[in-house]
């Protein structure tokens, strides 16, 4: 029976990389508007006009980086696999070395280099990974990078302009702080589930980084107030 593993962490590092990042830029921007005016409409103007900027950017930043990841990986492999092909035992004596750091020795290092290099595939894999460290991105799609970190950018700008649509702004600040906080807790925890540590610590940690924002919001609002 084959133990089943999960693919779907480069979406979720996704998902979770928009969705923190507008929601605490764009509860930065809400809560400094908020602090220097009392006008609800003002802080929604600014905090919906901040929210569809930093979605768009974001996506494109997924899009444009993932892509340029992309060509060097395509570069770097048709670099490896010329030298493969032109220069074979060049090559031989480097995946000997790497797998003598990887304690190796006699008849069982040969027998390792001899596997490896018979096949073209496997060797260039080999390649890739232990000399140039570098994963595969053959299966990146940066206009998917770009789709799910753009949406939810979208998706996680809104949590802290809600408030302002039912109430004034100095109580919208009040419930901004306190629903993006519980998102970005709630968050934190989730992510425990697909990596490594305690959940309430992780969901502490994403909380911190939005209260850091947010004071960091407050503060300019307030010194833009006095002038």
């Amino acid at each position: 029976m084959h133990e089943k593993h999960s693919k779907n962490g480069s979406i979720i590092e996704e998902i979770i990389l928009g969705g923190q990042d507008g929601l605490v830029n764009v509860m930065g921007v809400v809560l400094g508007v908020a602090a220097a005016t009392t006008d609800s409409k003002i802080v929604l103007i600014a905090g919906l006009a901040a929210t569809f900027a930093e979605s768009i950017s974001m996506a494109a930043v997924a899009y444009t980086s993932q892509k340029a990841a992309k060509q060097y990986y395509e570069s770097e492999k048709l670099r490896e696999l010329h030298e493969i092909e032109n220069m074979p035992e060049a090559e031989k004596q480097e995946i000997r070395e790497i797998y003598e750091k990887k304690g190796f020795s006699g008849k069982d290092l040969n027998r390792a280099v001899e596997i490896i290099t018979s096949n073209k595939k496997t060797w260039l894999q080999e390649m890739m990974v232990e000399e140039l460290n570098l994963g595969s991105y053959e299966e990146k799609d940066p206009k998917r990078a770009a789709i799910v970190v753009g949406f939810s950018s979208l998706i996680g700008s809104i949590f802290p302009i809600i408030p302002f649509f039912f109430t004034n702004a100095t109580n919208g600040m009040v419930l901004a702080v306190i629903i993006s906080l519980s998102v970005l807790f709630a968050t934190g925890a989730v992510k425990s589930k697909y990596t490594i540590g305690n959940w309430a610590k992780n969901g502490a940690e994403m909380a911190a980084i939005g209260m850091a924002a947010a004071i960091a919001g407050y503060v300019i609002g307030i010194l833009l107030q006095g002038l």
